[in-house]
C-alpha cells in the first residue's frame, strides 16, 4: 500500500530504488548492478550487458551469436540509442542520422477490418514503411529515409516577467526510398529514455497502479490518469502496459523483442518476421542470422539485463534548498502524477526487486498533456494527446552521464525549466503554478530536480 503522506511530509530518503540503489556519480552512474544483487547473478547481468552493449552484424558472420543485422534499421547496438544506459537526444542540426531517435509511423483506423485489428495491435502500421521509420541500410542497400527536425520558438513569460523561449520541432521526412507515405501518415518522434529502475517499475503490482488511478478520480481534480491496455504477444491477452512512452508495451521482455526487431531488424520467437512490407523485397534478398536471430537464451539475458539497471543514490538531500524544492514539488502539483512511495510486489524468482520500497516519480498512468505535446498519434487507449508519466528518478544525473539536458518524448525542451513550462492539458494548473513562482522558488524546485 502507499503511504497516505505526502512527498512534502516524508523524510528525505537517497535510496530511491530501495536496496538495490548504488552510490554511484558520473558518466557510468547508470550502468551498475542493483546493490542487492548478489555475485552469484552478476554474471548473468554481465552476459545481458554485452548482447545490449555490443554491436550486431550483417549476416553470414564469425560472430554468429551477433549476426542478421537489418537489412533495414536504426542502429546496430542498443546502447547507441540508451547511450550508457541513459537518455537518448534529438539530431543536432549537422546530424544526418537521428541514432539515439526514432519515428513511430501509423495510419488512422477507418475500415472495419481496421478498427477490428487496431484493438488487439493499438495501431495500424504505415502500409509502405512499417511501424517506425528506419533510417538505415546494409551496405549496397537503400534506407527507408532521413528523419529532418528544425525548431519554431516561442517565448512564454513568468508571472515576474521572465521569460523562457521554448522551441516547437517541426519533423519531416526526407529521402524517401520506397514509394510515398500514406497521406493519412501519423508520425511521433521519441527519443530513447533511460534504463535505470526498469525492472522495479515492472515489479510495482497492477492493483497499486490502478488505486492511484482510482485516487485520482476521486480527487475530483483536472489530473485523471488512466492505464493503458496492450496485447501480451506471449499470451495473446491484454495486459497492462507499462513501458515506452505511451506505455505501449506490457513487459520487459516483449519490449526488448520489440526493439529488436524495429530498432535493429532482428527476429525473436516473439517477433518472427522482419520489419519490412510486403512492398520492401530488400528483406527477402537479404541473408538470415537464423531462425529467430536472437535465441531466447540471449533475450533471457538481456531481460536480467535490463531488470538490474540500478538507479543511483540522490544527491545533496539535506540541501535547504533542495529541501524548499521538495515541498514546492508537492505544492505546485508535480507530485499528482510523479508519484513516490511505493512498494513493489513479491517476485520468487527477482528478489532483488521484491518488496523494494521505491520512489520512482511516476504514476504510471496515461495523462493528457494538452495540445502543445500532442503527436497526434493514438496507440491502444492512449490518445494522440496522452503520454504515460515519466519516472524522474536519476533525471539529475542526466549531464554528467549523456552529456546534454534534453527533455520530454522528443527532447524539444533543453532544460527542466522548459520541460515544466511544456506541460499542458491536465499538469495546465501545474504549469500554472510553476509559473507564478519567483526566481528562488523555482531554482528550489529545480534544485529538488537535480537531486533526484
Amino acid at each position: 500500500m502507499m503511504s497516505l503522506l505526502s512527498y512534502a511530509e516524508q523524510p528525505i530518503s537517497k535510496y530511491s530504488g530501495g536496496k538495490t540503489t548504488v552510490n554511484k556519480q558520473g558518466a557510468n552512474a547508470f550502468s551498475l548492478p542493483a546493490a542487492n544483487l548478489p555475485m552469484s547473478k552478476r554474471l548473468d547481468f554481465s552476459v545481458g550487458n554485452s548482447f545490449f552493449r555490443n554491436p550486431w552484424v550483417q549476416a553470414p558472420a564469425s560472430t554468429d551469436a551477433r549476426d542478421g543485422l537489418g537489412p533495414l534499421f536504426n542502429t546496430n547496438g542498443c546502447q547507441n540509442c540508451h547511450i550508457k544506459d541513459g537518455r537518448g537526444h534529438p539530431p543536432e542540426a549537422n546530424d544526418r542520422h537521428a541514432v539515439s531517435m526514432l519515428v513511430r509511423l501509423s495510419i488512422p483506423a477507418k475500415t472495419e477490418a481496421q478498427k477490428s485489428q487496431i484493438k488487439r495491435s493499438g495501431v495500424i502500421p504505415e502500409p509502405t514503411y512499417g511501424g517506425q521509420l528506419q533510417d538505415f541500410a546494409l551496405p549496397n542497400m537503400t534506407p527507408e529515409g532521413q528523419i529532418n527536425i528544425t525548431y519554431s520558438e516561442f517565448p512564454v513569460q513568468f508571472n515576474d516577467g521572465t521569460t523562457v523561449l521554448l522551441r516547437k520541432p517541426n519533423l519531416k521526412i526526407v529521402e524517401l526510398a520506397y514509394g510515398d507515405m500514406h497521406p493519412d501518415v501519423m508520425m511521433s518522434a521519441r527519443v530513447a529514455p533511460p534504463m535505470i529502475g526498469l525492472g522495479l517499475l515492472e515489479s510495482i503490482p497492477e492493483s497499486t497502479i490502478l488505486e492511484m488511478a482510482k485516487q485520482q478520480a476521486k480527487d475530483g481534480s483536472t489530473v485523471s490518469g488512466k492505464p493503458n491496455y496492450v496485447l501480451d504477444v506471449r499470451t495473446q491477452k491484454m495486459a497492462l502496459g507499462r513501458f515506452g512512452w505511451k506505455a505501449g508495451q506490457p513487459n520487459l521482455m516483449q519490449q526488448n523483442a520489440a526493439a529488436f526487431q524495429g530498432d535493429l531488424g532482428l527476429t525473436s520467437t516473439l517477433f518472427t518476421s522482419e520489419n519490412c512490407s510486403s512492398q520492401q523485397d530488400v528483406c527477402h534478398d537479404g541473408v538470415s542470422g537464423g531462425t529467430p536471430e536472437v535465441s531466447d537464451k540471449i533475450l533471457n539475458f538481456v531481460e536480467f539485463y535490463s531488470q538490474h539497471l540500478a538507479v543511483p543514490s540522490r544527491r545533496n538531500t539535506q540541501d535547504p534548498q533542495v529541501i524548499e524544492g521538495q515541498t514546492l514539488f508537492t505544492q505546485v502539483g508535480c507530485e499528482s502524477c510523479h508519484r513516490t512511495n511505493i512498494q513493489t510486489g513479491t517476485r520468487n524468482n527477482l528478489p532483488a526487486l521484491s518488496a523494494q520500497r521505491i520512489h520512482p516519480y511516476t504514476d504510471m498512468l496515461l495523462h493528457d498533456m494538452g495540445e502543445g505535446l500532442a503527436d497526434n498519434r493514438p496507440e491502444y487507449a492512449a490518445t494522440g494527446q496522452e503520454w504515460r508519466t515519466p519516472p524522474l528518478w536519476g533525471i539529475g544525473y542526466t549531464e554528467e552521464v549523456n552529456g546534454h539536458t534534453y527533455f520530454l518524448h522528443d527532447g524539444r525542451a533543453r532544460n527542466l525549466t522548459e520541460a515544466i513550462v511544456w506541460h499542458g492539458g491536465e499538469a495546465k494548473a501545474t504549469q500554472q503554478n510553476f509559473l507564478a513562482l519567483s526566481g528562488k522558488e523555482r531554482q528550489a524546485l529545480i534544485a529538488f530536480l537535480n537531486s533526484l
